[in-house]
């Protein structure tokens, strides 16, 4: 009996203790959770929550190439793009040099990401957005500026020298704008020599008729392409992450230039910070960027832009490759180039969908497919960084359409990276 005691008093012991640990676990777990709730600070808007993206492994090209290769996650911003980032610096930076006014039009010719997110931001401002793009962008492009509240204004492909080049109708439209307010605060009169200058142009003059209500608080022409509010934007914010998230422990970053403001505002910093990183840029079919790069020189005289109406070749990769040099892409400080080719990144894109569940757009694919020709390059047990641009949401008519390659002769046929084999 006094053994069946001493047992039932040592279980109810170890029972009491028990249940004094449970309750002092559950205590301690919930002073821990209220101490986590009062150091996370909410975003305040939609601006605050543009940046600070995750940095992702990329698993099945980490183990295959035994590098780790790390997508910053652009597409997880609000407006689904890397482009965010521009935007809000652009229409700050404005807003601040009083160039734009609260209730006033932001103008951009952008071939779909750059206009997305001026549409997504713009209203946080204030502000209205009038986009011109290219009629032959994947319409899903177009119809998600419209459904943000924008105007979209669609125009022939020609080239940049071209009046009628997408760039140039949207700089027009800025000095429309501002002839509209001044109209306005004129009443009747209008004195030309009022007329503000748009970034560097004036305006052509004469009666126009406008596509801009009498209420217009004057126009702004964002010009990412020039625009070097764009470079800031990765130099002040994409460039310090990459840095802060690696902890300073990466070998290289490669990426895609369309208007050049990432690779050269996180090529300018990453190499600021450690001379040693390694900067890449890869360069899709029909741009000039990878000669300049790698041979100093772009074009011949008879491919300059100028020359022709249009690009000769007609790459699926939208937003990227460029026939001139940027006041933003001269800000990059880059150690070689890379070619991809379309099937490179169409293949690529439908490998990480099936491989890592990422759903990427063309200039993401063709990112990724920069990285692994670092990693064949540098060898392996490197970390490289590359962006992930956005989804392949807004690429559903084209790049993600198959019978849309199929008609271009883009048909993905691989099972693994043997599209990548060494050069």
């Amino acid at each position: 009996m006094a053994l069946v005691g001493t047992t039932g008093t040592v279980v109810a012991a170890a029972s009491i203790a028990a249940l004094l640990s449970y309750f002092l676990f559950c205590s301690n777990y919930r002073s821990k959770s209220s101490s986590t709730k009062k150091k996370s600070k909410s975003r305040t808007g939609l601006v605050d929550a543009i940046g600070n993206t995750p940095l992702i492994r990329i698993n099945s090209l980490s183990d295959a190439t035994s590098c780790e290769i790390l997508g910053k996650a652009e597409f997880l911003n609000p407006g689904g793009s890397v482009k965010d980032r521009v935007a809000v610096k652009i229409i700050e930076e404005a807003l601040g040099s009083g160039e734009l006014a609260r209730g006033g039009v932001v103008t951009e010719g952008s071939a779909g990401s750059t206009a997305i997110s001026l549409a997504t931001v713009a209203p946080a401002y204030g502000c209205k957005c009038h986009v011109v793009i290219p009629d032959d962008v994947a319409i899903e492009k177009s119809q998600t500026i419209e459904a943000l509240g924008a105007t979209v204004e669609r125009v022939r492909p020609v080239s940049i020298t071209h009046r009628d080049h997408y760039v140039n109708v949207a700089r027009r439209r800025a000095l429309e704008a501002n002839e509209v307010a001044s109209k306005q605060r004129k009443s009747k009169q209008t004195d030309a020599e009022d007329i503000e200058r748009i970034n560097g142009y004036e305006s052509e003059g004469g009666e126009q008729s406008s596509v801009f209500s009498s209420d217009c608080k004057g126009g702004f022409f964002a010009d990412q392409f020039e625009n070097l509010a764009n470079f800031r934007a990765h130099y002040e914010g994409t460039g310090p992450e990459i840095w802060e998230q690696t902890g300073g422990n990466l070998d290289a970053f490669i990426a895609a230039a369309g208007t050049g403001g990432t690779v050269a505002g996180i090529s300018r910093f990453l190499k600021g910070k450690d001379a040693n990183i390694k900067c890449f840029l890869i360069d899709p079919p029909g741009s000039g960027l990878f000669n300049k790069v790698t041979r100093g020189v772009m074009y011949t005289k008879e491919e300059a832009e100028g020359r022709r109406l249009k690009n000769p070749f007609d790459t699926v990769t939208e937003g990227i490759g460029i026939n001139r040099l940027t006041q933003n892409f001269m800000m990059a400080e880059l150690d070689g180039a890379f070619r991809g080719t379309d099937m490179e990144a169409v293949e690529m894109s439908r490998f990480l969908l099936k491989n890592d569940g990422l759903f990427l757009g063309s200039s993401s694919a063709m990112n990724c497919v920069g990285a692994v020709r670092v990693a064949q390059s540098i060898g392996p047990g490197h970390t490289i960084v590359t962006i992930l641009c956005d989804s392949g949401m807004r690429h559903l008519s084209k790049f993600c359409n198959s019978q849309y390659l199929s008609d271009h002769g883009l048909t993905p046929t691989a099972t693994g990276l043997e599209f990548l084999g060494p050069r």
